[in-house]
């Protein structure tokens, strides 16, 4: 690389350093090359009437159908007909080399060049004239008066003998075609393509691939466009006079397309040691270090491609953007007046209170308006801050929000509602590039910022968010803004829903995509869950469900669910080992403050649970609520969702308990919200997504072919069915009773999931192994989401209980 560094400071110096004659005479041959070449190809299309025309050079009456007109005829007449026939063309050629020699461009080898070209000078006008028997011009007059006297002389057939003669010994001093080394190449090429055959071995490995279940290639592209955003501002107003509306700037970046690489093929050149006369080179493909199920499973990926998990619903279509509405008032009007005024009151209010500005812009979004001022020297940020209530009076404005200092600016940011504010429809935000090309695992578009560009978030790196809202002002809508990003960007081998709504309306649109999208207990009749008791049930099941998923991981030497997937798709995992493609699950729970009233502890512990643990293993919550209020929200939900939305609330206790900070209850209602990521607090507008639209949506992906049934969550016992197990019957005992018994005593572990993966059973039996187990004494009741307790400590005391069992 610094040989290569050096060779190009070399020639830019080089470059620098050269003088106009040069430059000149070397740029003259360049461009005589590309006139004899064009000149001789048109020549040849109609060398008859062009050959005619070459006498009348000063006859203007005579047109020439030649490119460069009768200078063109002349020089085909000269180079092609009356000397070397299409030889000419390697005229043509050595001007090119000659240009670029001249400014020093070392592009070819002049020696080698040079006599390569003198050979087909040569030879290639006698060929020519060979082959044509002097009839026409591609040979010209040298090859066909050269062919003609060597044919008269050694005939025909010693004619022909010759010029092939010449042709082989070419081949063979430039290509090193000797005995030697043909054989060289002859046994290098045996050795790579005829190895030792194992007929028994190749009939085991046979035997191993078919037992494999088939999957289909799987490609992945991945394309990353650079979003189109607006941004509007004012001028600059000093010493607060003089306030022009604000222009409308586009800016526009430019879209750079980023694709991914193929991986390297895995093989090097190696130099063979060879005399100086006799020099080769050989292909040896590199032996990778592999083990045995990297081997296997590379042959696997070699014969079957990838593993294709959307391969069973292959000919599935995403949702069609027509199914949105288009409201058509989404254009930002900008009112001048209005601008003009709130200038005119902000400047004057602040001026009554002694607060100087040295200079005012504005930012105009599709609900707000940002005016950004920057006070005169002297000017304390408190004093502006503590006057939020005296502006919002003076504006006549609900919804004031004073942001100071704005958050990496040298500004303080009053924000002022419009008032007529634009439409921001969810169509708008799905085809904008911004989310179209989110490279994101679970991409959530919630609206735009105030500035007007397209919020695009990932629910994976959330990895969770907690939702509050009073009544009527946005909450649900905000809630299907996000359902429709996850159900335009993911296929539903990639996602799966658990629901959870106790005012059974509204989520009750998406039932009809039950076989596609959902998620729920093998036991449940509705996908929707309505019912606490079944809500109770669920939560433990997702537990049941991410300390299995942790298991995997663990055998797989995975730390999250995209490395596991990966792996698995690699093929590296064997599904007979319970290993199998993990989908992404989402818990949607709508209304949670009437969870906690009817079921407190039971709710929240799994719910804390899930958030502090799932995130990793793919389980992600999102949790709403109308009242943001401290017995609903504790300090335990709220350590484990640093994300969080916040439409209006009544009070700002309700703002401070979801946020940590007042504002929310300054907001205006209709989608107006704050978005909190841990670090940045943004103020967004909603995309509005109607209930037609969202049925729309329902029913276009209800309509296609889905799976057999909704994905099915592992099955959870609570209290009430662990009671009823009854006494123990030795003689109805399962028949891997006693297997799963010291199974049991010698991990010291009371886990279905671990029965399921040791004795490769369904959940079912597992868990009616492990409810016969409990009968007999050997393991505790159920603890909820823990393993249970194992009641014996050894396997010698084992052995000693089915004995006695056996009796």
């Amino acid at each position: 690389m610094a040989k290569l560094a050096s060779n190009n400071r070399q020639e830019v110096e080089e470059s620098k350093t050269l003088s106009k004659p040069r430059i000149f005479f070397g740029l003259l041959f360049l461009f005589l090359s590309v006139v004899f070449a064009l000149s001789f190809a048109s020549y040849l299309l109609n060398w008859k009437a062009n050959q005619s025309q070459t006498g009348a050079m000063l006859d203007k009456s005579i047109k020439s159908s030649n490119i460069f007109g009768k200078v063109g005829d002349w020089l085909g007449n000269i180079f092609i007909f009356d000397s070397i026939g299409i030889a000419a063309f390697i005229v043509a050629f050595l001007m090119m080399v000659l240009g670029f020699q001249i400014l020093k461009k070392n592009y070819f080898k002049i020696w080698k060049t040079l006599s390569h070209s003198l050979f087909f000078l040569c030879w290639l006008p006698i060929l020519m004239g060979a082959i044509t028997k002097g009839n026409g011009t591609l040979s010209g007059v040298f090859g066909n008066e050269i062919q003609e006297y060597l044919a008269s002389i050694i005939g025909d057939f010693g004619l022909w003998m010759t010029l092939l003669a010449a042709i082989i010994l070419y081949f063979v001093l430039e290509f090193n075609l000797r005995p030697s080394s043909i054989k060289n190449q002859i046994d290098s090429i045996k050795d790579k393509f005829a190895p030792d055959y194992d007929a028994d071995e190749d009939f085991e490995a046979d035997k191993e691939l078919k037992e494999e279940p088939h999957f289909e290639n799987l490609k992945v592209t991945s394309e990353v466009e650079a979003p189109k955003t607006e941004t509007f501002e004012t001028i600059k107003t000093p010493n607060q006079t003089g306030f022009e509306a604000p222009p409308v700037v586009a800016e526009t970046p430019i879209n750079i397309p980023v694709k991914k690489d193929l991986e390297p093929t895995g093989f090097s050149f190696q130099k063979e040691e060879k005399p100086a006369d006799n020099i080769a080179f050989s292909i040896e493909e590199v032996k990778e270090d592999l083990d045995d199920s990297e081997i296997k499973a590379k042959d696997l990926v070699d014969k079957h491609g990838l593993y294709d998990h959307k391969l069973d619903l292959a000919n599935f279509q995403m949702p069609k953007i027509e199914l949105l509405r288009e409201y058509g008032n989404e254009e930002i009007a900008i009112n001048k007046d209005e601008l003009e005024e709130n200038k005119n009151k902000i400047v004057g209010l602040l001026k009554n209170f002694n607060v100087g500005i040295a200079e005012i812009k504005a930012t105009i979004g599709p609900t707000v308006t940002l005016y950004e001022i920057v006070p005169e020297a002297g000017i304390r940020v408190a004093a502006i801050k503590k006057l939020q209530d005296d502006i919002a009076l003076n504006l006549s404005a609900l919804g004031i929000r004073i942001i100071a200092p704005m958050p990496g600016k040298g500004t303080i940011g009053i924000e002022v509602p419009r008032k007529n504010p634009s439409m921001v429809s969810m169509r708008s935000v799905i085809s904008s590039p911004k989310f179209q090309n989110a490279d994101m695992d679970l991409p959530v578009v919630f609206g735009k910022t105030i500035s007007n560009e397209v919020f695009v978030a990932d629910l994976a790196k959330m990895p969770h968010l907690l939702m509050a809202g009073a009544t009527g002002q946005g909450k649900s809508v905000g809630i299907n803004a996000i359902l429709t990003s996850l159900l335009y960007k993911k296929h539903p081998s990639e996602l799966k829903f658990v629901m959870v709504d106790p005012k059974k309306v509204e989520l009750s649109l998406y039932s009809k995509i039950e076989r596609h999208y959902l998620a729920k207990l093998p036991d449940g009749e509705d996908a929707i869950i309505t019912d606490t008791h079944k809500v109770i049930n669920t939560l433990n099941s997702l537990c049941i469900e991410m300390d299995t998923r942790y298991d995997l991981l663990k055998n797989a030497f995975c730390k999250n669910i995209k490395e596991y997937n990966k792996k698995f798709t690699e093929r590296k995992l064997n599904p007979e080992n319970g290993h199998r493609y993990m989908p992404y699950i989402v818990l949607v729970v709508d209304e949670f403050a009437d969870l906690i009233m009817t079921a407190g502890k039971e709710v929240e512990l799994p719910i804390a649970r899930l958030a502090q643990l799932a995130r990793a293993v793919g389980i992600h919550l999102i949790v709403a609520t109308q009242r943001p209020s401290v017995n609903v929200i504790t300090g335990m939900i709220k350590a484990n969702f640093p994300a969080r939305a916040a439409f209006r609330v009544i009070s700002s206790v309700d703002s401070r308990t979801i946020l940590d900070s007042t504002g929310a209850e300054q907001l205006i209602g209709k989608g107006d919200m704050l978005y909190f990521n841990g670090n940045d607090l943004l103020r967004l507008q909603c995309a509005f997504v109607d209930t037609p639209e969202v049925e729309k949506i329902a029913e276009y992906i209800g309509e296609q072919k889905g799976y057999a049934s909704a994905f099915m969550l592992p099955e959870y016992s609570g209290e009430e069915t662990t009671s009823t197990v009854g006494s123990f019957d030795p003689n109805e005992k399962d028949q891997l009773f006693e297997e799963a018994a010291r199974i049991i005593v010698s991990t010291q572990q009371g886990s279905t999931s671990m029965l399921q993966r040791q004795l490769k059973l369904g959940y079912n039996r597992a868990g009616r192994i492990m409810d016969q187990l409990e009968a007999a004494g050997i393991v505790g009741g159920f603890n909820g989401a823990k393993a249970r307790e194992v009641m014996i400590s050894d396997l010698n005391s084992l052995e000693s209980f089915l004995e006695e069992l056996r009796k």
